[in-house]
């Protein structure tokens, strides 16, 4: 029999036929026995039947039908396979998923398509049945109908990408009957040899025979340790993994030569699921399929359409009674459950399910909470102090005072009118809360925590990677993303065809070009090999990175200009109001509804700045998946901090500080006044701000559509079901297949997210603590609910991640330690310039005469004669109080009216001003150094694990040496037989010479 082995060109056009046996196609019966052992899944009375294959070169698509098996299952074919946990023998566990779409027609719905790959030959055998007939056109059966051009394209990538992944040694079976109508699952399963192999390559510490006892403290902090553990025994989990261990066993990276030295009792358990899976998604990487533009890993594939989704299965179910004891349900329960707050993570347990990236995370965040609960504590006292202070505090109590009769000047122009600095009483005492001597003291305080944090989990994360054998770990050069090749391959065919252009083309290219094109193809991985990309290619990308960036940086800022525009035009509108009780709450009424604007936009900008950040990552290309999240993070971290924090800032440093005086204020197209602080400073209301920004952000942005969307989306789905038709349905609510289930859970999105929230948070705890100590308070209490949410949304809602090694958190770091760099310079400036703890201190120890902070509120505020208001700005009801006005205060050190030099700055302006920057150089030093101090005196790596890294270092030069003395033990033992043996046929051979 022959076949027609058709070539093609990208136009179409055939260079050639070539006709060949099909006995010469398939030689040795050897191959194709050795391929049937080591492929099969089922009895050879049960094979499916190879009906068409179909090979096409370059972009030409050819129909071919898959391999079909028919109905023949007499019992349920998902009672051994524990419903897609296993492949059809029940033997062979599923470690990963390929979803594929397809179009079924209306006869191979009739059919139970259970294909299985295990029989086919390897790809020579399966690519070289090409299609009869000539010029293209496919004679197929009538029933079987014809596919459009994309389908067909698809189908042939995915065929050889298979092909590749079989010759690799993983074992594919195929599932087209499914109850998720158009989908296929490609269930993929690594035998022992190819875990073995890809365990060696990718250097991954196992477990060997050799156990030895950890380090123990003796004496006094031994039993110290033992009242803790009892003390804590109530809030650990009750899983195996995150009991107190004495032993250990020593770890190496695996060896296919020192098998004898691993504990390989029990091969199943050896390499557990996430193991398993993370070297499948190694060789899915690498695999390439050339039937392309370019080479395409599975990266590429998804990205194309030609596989719609890849995922390793969860372990099992996590809910219902005859549940099997599996790691998902166990972390269900005492991980992702919202009645197990109080206790800890069972971070061993999530690193063994979701890999040592994802535990790293959660074991992050719980020291992060974990740490603010001190913080909590104390800012708890500080603002208990300031609420028992504030009856003691002598400048509210002097603006309390009705008897000083101190008559200030109008907030606004015409509309309003003086009035009395007794009103503002409770404003004053409001602010004594936040703005108190202690608040210093926190300010400190919290710098000091924060290095103390960095170091805690440093020392943490060491400990982390001692016990996860990650201690020799180095990050290997992850493999060059799909966008990257291609890019680098348009740029390789793009210089190569300008260098034909320049030379002559000779006939013999012209004949053979359909052949140049082919290696062409082929060799994509070999092209982008030999080009990179560099500073010129990347430069229009990296234009429009810098433009967007400002230019959304300036958005920003707009946004923030036009709620500032708001608050000034609404406070003048509510003060014409006539109702007294109106024009008394303008400014709480103005400040409320404005941070809850900027609350709205933050939220909006957010999302809209994500996506932002990662478009312009993509355009620039990186070349790795780590340079691409890097440089993702850093982008998305830059926007969301400058849209968080805009708003706070203008309230801390810019609100107030470019006002003008009575006379000569300072205007906004010419007719808005620019706003003033309140009479007890602008304190108050950064806390105002600060506390509704950031609470609003947790509990809408965080929580409400982290708990909402997933349900809103379930909920759709369910009602989805229930429109089907009665049949479909009822099918519906079938028991589903195990990668059915995880292929309708929300795809894992990466940690990105759940980072930049925290890191968010941390700004918000840290940058402006100074205006408010509760904030560790509101942290925590978010916090605890939020590595419950991220714990259910990663064991109940998603998709299982691949797993990947990791020995820290990466680019976070730097970012938390910039974060809390830039928070003793802010706080150091919150107290100086926003707060009046330095104007208190001035007057304190120069002014006051009584050594007391009486006269203080009098000694702040400056003098103006009413007669100098500017034509058209003085109040329409001047006499408002009552009684005629002549002078009236305003709040501000300079000159008073019946000076020489009036309405200039006073000397004691500068003297303040003085003292402030003095106080923010002084505070900014020292905090630097006490934390540079923490972080000196608290070593990165414990004391304990590091003995015991040298510890296993010894052990593991004992085991090798052993190894080697029995070796050289056997072979002395083995020459001395040889020798002793030589030596009695001698006596034998001489013996029989004896007459």
């Amino acid at each position: 029999m022959y076949y027609t082995h058709l070539l093609t060109d990208t136009d179409g056009s055939f260079h050639g036929v070539e006709f060949l046996p099909e006995d010469f196609r398939d030689s040795p019966n050897e191959r194709t026995m050795r391929v049937n052992e080591k492929y099969s899944t089922l009895p050879a009375d049960e094979k499916g039947i190879h009906i068409i294959n179909i090979r096409a070169i370059e972009d030409i698509g050819y129909v071919r039908t898959e391999s079909t098996l028919l109905n023949s299952f007499s019992q349920d074919p998902d009672a051994n396979c524990k419903y897609g946990l296993y492949f059809r023998d029940g033997k062979r566990k599923v470690d990963y998923i390929l979803v594929y779409h397809y179009k079924k027609s209306s006869f191979s719905r009739t059919l139970t398509r259970r294909i299985h790959f295990n029989d086919l030959g390897p790809r020579s055998l399966k690519q070289d049945q090409p299609l009869p007939g000539k010029a293209g056109q496919v004679n197929m059966h009538d029933s079987e109908p014809h596919m459009d051009y994309h389908e067909d394209d698809k189908r042939v990538r995915r065929e050889e990408y298979e092909n590749n992944l079989m010759q690799a040694g993983l074992e594919l079976e195929r599932d087209e009957d499914t109850k998720i109508h158009g989908l296929g699952f490609v269930k993929i399963h690594a035998p022992w040899n190819v875990l073995c192999r890809e365990a060696e390559f990718m250097k991954l510490k196992m477990p060997t025979k050799k156990v030895y006892q950890i380090h123990q403290p003796h004496g006094l902090l031994k039993k110290i340790n033992s009242v803790i553990q009892k003390i804590t025994e109530p809030i650990q989990p009750k899983v195996a993994e995150h009991k107190h261990q004495t032993v250990k066993r020593l770890s190496y990276p695996f060896s296919r030569e020192k098998q004898h030295l691993f504990d390989l009792s029990d091969r199943d358990s050896f390499f557990d699921s996430k193991t398993r899976s993370t070297i499948v998604y190694e060789i899915l990487k690498r695999t390439t399929c050339t039937k392309a533009k370019y080479s395409m890993g599975i990266t590429s594939l998804l990205a194309n359409g030609v596989y719609s989704a890849a995922y390793p299965l969860h372990d099992g179910d996590y809910e219902g009674e005859h549940v099997e004891h599996n790691d998902r349900k166990l972390l269900c329960e005492e991980w992702a459950s919202y009645g197990v707050f109080y206790k800890y993570q069972p971070i061993d347990l999530v690193r063994k399910y979701f890999g040592e990236k994802i535990g790293l995370y959660f074991a992050w965040l719980g020291v992060y909470t974990q740490m603010l609960i001190p913080a909590s504590i104390v800012g708890i006292i500080v603002f208990l102090y300031g609420c028992a202070t504030v009856d003691e505090n002598i400048p509210s109590m002097e603006m309390c005072d009705q008897r000083n009769n101190i008559t200030m000047c109008p907030l606004c122009d015409r509309t309003c009118s003086y009035w009395k600095l007794s009103s503002a009483c409770a404003t004053s005492r409001a602010s004594h809360l936040f703005d108190n001597p202690a608040t210093v003291f926190f300010s400190v305080f919290m710098a000091l925590w924060a290095a103390t944090f960095m170091e805690h989990w440093k020392r943490k994360q060491m400990r982390l990677n001692y016990r996860w054998d990650l201690t020799g770990f180095e990050e290997e050069e992850d493999h060059p993303r799909a966008e990257y090749e291609a890019k680098v391959l348009e740029k390789s065919l793009r210089k190569e065809s300008k260098n034909k252009e320049k030379g002559p083309q000779l006939p013999e290219e012209a004949a053979n070009k359909w052949r140049q094109r082919v290696k062409r193809v082929m060799a994509g991985v070999k092209l982008t090999e030999k080009e990179k990309l560099t500073w010129k290619d990347r430069f229009p990308a990296y234009f429009t990175n810098f433009v967007s960036i400002i230019f959304m940086i300036g958005l920003t800022f707009a946004i923030v200009f036009g709620v500032i525009i708001y608050r000034i035009s609404t406070a003048a509108a509510l003060a014409i109001s006539s109702t007294p009780g109106g024009r008394s709450n303008v400014r709480v009424t103005v400040t409320a509804t404005a941070v809850i604007i900027n609350l709205v936009v933050i939220i909006i900008l957010d999302e809209v700045y994500g996506c932002i950040a990662r478009w312009l990552t993509q355009i620039e290309v990186p070349k790795t998946d780590k340079s691409f999240e890097e440089r993702l993070i850093f982008k998305a971290f830059l926007l969301k901090f400058v849209n968080a924090y805009t708003p706070i800032f203008y309230v801390a440093f810019f609100k107030g500080r470019f006002v003008g005086r009575p006379g000569d204020y300072v205007y906004i197209f010419h007719s808005f006044r620019m706003e003033e602080c309140a009479p007890g400073g602008c304190l108050m209301e950064l806390c105002i701000q600060l506390s509704i920004i950031m609470l609003g952000k947790q509990l809408i942005q965080n929580n409400l559509f982290e708990i909402g969307i997933p349900k809103m989306k379930k909920f759709i789905r369910y009602l989805k079901s229930k429109r089907r038709r009665p049949g479909d349905h009822e099918e519906y609510l079938k028991k589903k297949q195990r990668y059915e289930v995880d292929y309708n859970l929300e795809p894992f999105a990466g940690l990105t997210p759940e980072y930049m929230e925290m890191i968010i948070q941390f700004g918000f705890v840290t940058l402006f603590v100074a205006s408010f100590p509760l904030a560790p308070l509101f942290a925590l209490l978010n916090n605890i609910i939020e590595i419950r949410l991220d714990a259910k949304k990663f064991v109940t809602e998603l998709r299982r991640p691949v797993a990947v090694r990791a020995k820290d958190i990466g680019i976070w770091y730097n970012i938390l330690r910039g974060v809390g760099k830039l928070a003793v310079i802010i706080n150091a400036f919150v107290i100086s310039f926003t707060s009046d703890f330095i104007p208190r201190l001035v007057y304190l120890y120069m002014y006051s005469e009584s050594g007391t902070m009486h006269g203080f509120v009098n000694h702040t505020l400056s003098y103006f004669n009413v007669s100098d208001f500017q034509d058209g700005t003085a109040p329409n009801d001047a006499m408002e109080l009552g009684y005629p006005v002549q002078i009236c205060r305003y709040k501000d050190y300079r000159d008073p009216p019946w000076s020489e030099t009036k309405y200039d700055i006073a000397k004691d302006f500068w003297a303040v001003l003085a003292a402030r920057l003095a106080f923010v150089i002084v505070f900014q030093n020292l905090v630097m150094f006490m934390s540079d101090f923490v972080d000196w005196i608290i070593p990165d790596i414990p004391k304990d694990i590091s003995q015991q890294i040298h510890k296993e270092k010894v052990l593991m030069v004992e085991v090798f040496m052993k190894e080697e003395q029995g070796k050289l033990q056997l072979l002395e033992n083995w020459g001395g037989k040889e020798k002793r043996k030589g030596f009695t046929e001698d006596n034998r051979n001489f013996l029989s010479l004896l007459p």
